[in-house]
């Protein structure tokens, strides 16, 4: 019986292992160079950046012409001028937003999406550039004399609130005996408010107020404030801390200038923008 000497054993290992890694490593140089490199990289060589967001008011919305405004609109636009790249904006169904981000339809997501271990898990997160808070809007002859949350806290009662949004969250997390009626877009949800078949509707905060504004006569604010609080990001693929640290920066640079600041209160503290749209 013949035996392998330890030197040619240990020359024989080797081999074998080179050739594993080569026959694993089966992508060409240019493949190589292509997966390394970032999305913020590829934006620049491509010239756009692609933008994921869905619209709800005073976020992201169509004006009278059809062009799309709103606080994310314009923080979007500032990033890619920044960058020195157009825009484009696909709009996509909030319930299925990270899905497309995973499968690459575009490359961050611009739409005041709350910052949340569950999200965090499947993609990541810029530092904060905004923060908002779930406020509801409620119908006045449904829930006539409600002024708590608890108050909507009943089997009885039915909340609406967008598909996939954290204002889902917040209803199960304050008001869990309350029934769900979800939508895919937000204004189906006030609508359906609107035609009396929910008590409330659960959404981020200004647009509840807006509502209540809008129809003073169907709606009313039973709380006077937020009963949430939630950090805002953008949203990137998992694993580009180039992209990531680049995303990082230009918010802390952009906003050591006010500029955020300056945005927020025109879109949420004003209605001068109203006339755009109506």
């Amino acid at each position: 019986m013949n035996f392998l000497s330890p030197l040619r054993a240990c020359v024989l290992a080797t081999a074998i292992l080179m050739m594993m890694i080569a026959c694993n490593n089966n992508s060409s140089p240019a493949n190589q160079a292509e997966e390394k490199e970032s999305v913020i990289e590829q934006v620049q060589k491509r010239g756009a950046l692609r933008v994921g967001m869905s619209t709800f008011v005073p976020w992201a919305m169509k004006d009278k012409t059809g062009n799309l405004i709103g606080f994310e609109i314009d923080v979007a636009k500032r990033l890619a001028k920044d960058t020195g790249v157009n825009v484009e904006f696909i709009p996509t169904k909030w319930s299925g937003i990270i899905p497309a981000l995973i499968t690459g339809k575009f490359d961050v997501i611009i739409g005041g999406m709350g910052i949340i271990p569950s999200r965090n898990l499947k993609v990541n997160f810029s530092i904060p550039y905004d923060h908002t808070g779930m406020s509801i809007v409620a119908h006045k002859t449904l829930a006539a004399g409600f002024s708590r949350l608890e108050d909507f806290n009943s089997s009885s009662v039915v909340i609406a609130a967008r598909l996939g949004s954290t204002a889902v969250t917040a209803a199960k997390k304050y008001m869990p005996k309350a029934t769900l009626r979800l939508f895919d877009d937000e204004s189906q949800a006030y609508q359906e408010l609107l035609n009396g078949k929910v008590h409330a509707v659960v959404g981020s905060a200004p647009t509840p107020e807006f509502q209540a504004i809008k129809y003073p006569t169907k709606f009313f604010l039973p709380l006077d404030k937020t009963f949430t609080r939630e950090p805002i990001g953008f949203a990137v693929k998992k694993g580009d801390f180039d992209t990531l640290n680049y995303l990082n920066n230009w918010i802390r640079y952009v906003e050591s200038e006010g500029w955020f600041k300056d945005r927020k209160n025109y879109w949420f503290r004003t209605k001068d923008w109203e006339k755009m749209i109506k």
